[in-house]
């Protein structure tokens, strides 16, 4: 997809699709280390994926934007979703279905590079910010 098709789908179509692709890559990431437990891959998982852990990653981001990434990341922050997680603040659900949207929008406009870098740079800040793989 072009960036003028991938700008076109909707901010929560585009973190529906980031949602996706970035749980599992963290789910690969996590498979690589020396857990073995499910329950204890699932508990780790959960920390990167969480609404407030994916806001404090995106702001570790913000900088590190291209003006493109920054007005998707915009859209879907201000996209409204009809339900959110009873477990989520309000705040960090609206970045964090930004943070989705990036993805997302990198995954459909098949920019490899620039997803792997997002993908690997969000691990290691969520490593950085909560230990998440440390035993």
């Amino acid at each position: 997809m072009t960036h003028e098709q991938a700008i076109q789908v909707k901010p929560l179509v585009q973190a529906y699709m980031g949602d996706s692709v970035y749980e599992q890559y963290v789910r690969a990431y996590l498979i690589s280390k020396p857990y073995k437990n499910v329950h204890d891959l699932h508990k780790k998982a959960t920390a990167f994926v969480k609404a407030k852990s994916q806001a404090e990653i995106l702001m570790h981001l913000q900088e590190e934007l291209t003006e493109k990434e920054s007005d998707v990341v915009r859209r879907g922050r201000n996209a409204h979703p009809h339900t959110v997680p009873k477990n989520a603040d309000i705040g960090h659900y609206h970045l964090a279905t930004g943070f989705e949207a990036l993805i997302g929008y990198l995954y459909l406009t098949e920019d490899q590079e620039r997803l792997a870098y997002i993908l690997q740079k969000s691990v290691e800040i969520g490593e950085g910010l909560y230990g998440i793989t440390r035993e």
